[in-house]
């Protein structure tokens, strides 16, 4: 009896420290020294908490409610950082409480002042909970001419260190951080930096006006963002006491690879979700693409963009998905931009089940003249884009509906719209494009034609018409395009001219399967 009621309290023994083993490691920051009033710097207290997580090999640090003044609070591998609902951190807006660390600008590889949160070659981390990251972006904003500097302090003498620096550079060489100590101070942090980082999770936080962009990951790998409240702009357009900051995107995925972006708010006063991969000659020699991403079921309002590709496209950026999006407000719903200079292979993106509602300029911008510049010779800084379709999409009261534009010396390639509605004051534009499809669309738009194909060859019209034509200008109006199918398309009771044809005479056209009898003058001129 004895031997099996030791045997028994044996087994219990070890199962108590199994389980304690499990059981992962907390590490609460008020037993580090941390205050949470707001007021105390509480730096030193998240180093130390964060350097007791590390040396017992990982864990969670936990920030229970309460405001936690604090500069760049650097992040070791195998770490959760949990934010309990009430905690806010509140970054400081002293250069010295952050260190100058490895980061990119706006994609040109630099040193900056380290991010209020910020990791470097760390794997396993998190940031979860439901506390806020508040940048106070206001502490930093000055430092590009939004807002006025302290007293005594000359802003133009770091700005202009920096120009300095930018250029040498391009140019090819190579610095150290303590060539930053000056143009760093121009150069505003983000309010989240991961750094050659793999396996990331950010969870359920709220990002708050952030000096920069808000959450910024770059050379990292397999990133999940889920249910994240990105905040930049002020809600419902009433002015706050600190007001917009400049650059408040929301996420910048930056040379990154395997990213999922999930169930996540927007409201910011640049771009919601921006995909970039390095600029201009920097960007060419590190060469490095942003792959394999996903976004899905988010609501994005007043931003620039709801998702944006570019226009840093240098090292290439490809297979991007992204589905069940609504926007609202937003400057443009889908934005692809890359430029002469830039270079960078785009292909293989997918944008499917949106509504895009009151955009303020295009529902779908494509351009590969983001910045105009004269033609140039086909070469490495020439973008490529190919292969882009868009599905299952409803756009409501748009400036303009769609503006494509590629370069007269390197064509978009592949672009397929299907099962499109859509309202706006101007309509479907295309230019500079090849091998284009469209396949049932409804385009009602303003006083101009619904469709205007310019320098547009193998392009394919299936089932796409207006149900607002206007008498006096053609619903699909070519320029100097060719190699032209239009099949299984209506013009509406009203229309004056449906299909017109202006410059050079398509050398291959054909008409099938289609009902004219609508419209004063079928095709424009007759005969073709």
């Amino acid at each position: 009896m004895m031997l099996r009621l030791l045997s028994a309290l044996s087994c219990a023994l070890l199962l108590a420290n199994a389980a304690a083993a499990a059981t992962p490691a907390t590490f609460n920051v008020l037993d580090y020294g941390a205050v949470p009033d707001g007021q105390t710097k509480n730096t030193a207290a998240f180093a130390k908490a964060v350097a007791a997580c590390a040396a017992a090999g990982g864990g969670t640090l936990v920030v229970p409610p309460g405001k936690y003044l604090t500069g760049s609070i650097q992040l070791e591998s195998n770490l959760t950082l949990q934010l309990d609902a009430g905690a806010e951190l509140l970054y400081s807006g002293d250069p010295a409480d952050s260190p100058i660390v490895a980061a990119r600008w706006e994609c040109t590889n630099v040193f900056t002042h380290a991010p209020l949160i910020y990791a470097d070659g760390k794997q396993n981390i998190a940031i979860t909970g439901r506390g806020i990251l508040n940048g106070q972006g206001w502490n930093w904003w000055w430092r590009s001419g939004r807002g006025q500097p302290p007293a005594g302090v000359d802003p133009a003498k770091a700005r202009d260190a920096w120009r300095s620096l930018y250029n040498r550079i391009e140019a090819g060489e190579k610095f150290t951080a303590a060539d930053f100590t000056l143009a760093a101070e121009f150069l505003r942090p983000s309010l989240v930096g991961l750094y050659n980082c793999k396996n990331i999770l950010v969870e359920g936080v709220t990002l708050f006006k952030s000096p920069m962009w808000m959450l910024h990951p770059v050379y990292s790998d397999d990133i999940v963002v889920h249910g994240v409240r990105f905040v930049s702009a002020d809600p419902d357009g009433q002015p706050s006491k600190e007001g917009v900051g400049p650059n408040g995107d929301g996420i910048d995925v930056d040379s990154c690879r395997n990213v999922r972006i999930s169930d996540c708010f927007f409201n910011t006063s640049d771009d919601c979700i921006v995909i970039k991969s390095g600029r201009d000659n920097d960007g060419l020699r590190t060469n490095r693409p942003t792959e394999y991403v996903t976004v899905t079921n988010s609501v994005m309002y007043k931003g620039h963009g709801a998702v944006v590709i570019g226009s840093e496209t240098s090292g290439g950026i490809r297979n991007v998905t992204a589905s069940n999006i609504v926007s609202k407000g937003t400057d443009c719903g889908v934005r692809i931009k890359s430029m002469r200079g830039r270079g960078g292979v785009l292909e293989n993106f997918r944008f499917d089940n949106w509504v895009i509602e009151d955009v303020q300029k295009q529902a779908f911008e494509i351009t590969m003249q983001y910045s105009a510049s004269e033609p140039a010779p086909v070469s490495a800084k020439t973008p490529l884009f190919r292969n882009f379709a868009f599905s299952n999409i409803t756009v409501i009261n748009a400036k303009q509906v769609a503006s494509i534009v590629g370069l007269p010396e390197r064509s978009i390639e592949g672009l397929r719209f299907t099962d499109i509605t859509a309202t706006g004051a101007a309509g479907f534009l295309c230019s500079d494009a090849t091998d284009v499809e469209l396949h049932q669309l409804r385009v009602n738009a303003g006083p101009k034609s619904a469709y205007v194909f310019e320098r547009v060859h193998d392009l394919t019209v299936n089932d796409a018409t207006t149900r607002a034509p206007r008498p006096d200008a053609p619903v699909m109006l070519f320029k100097d395009s060719d190699s032209i199918v239009v099949r299984a398309t209506r013009a509406p009771a009203g229309t004056g001219t449906f299909l017109q044809f202006d410059g050079a005479k398509p050398t291959q056209l054909k008409l099938s399967d289609n009902d004219f009898s609508a419209a004063a003058t079928p095709v424009s001129p007759a005969g073709l």
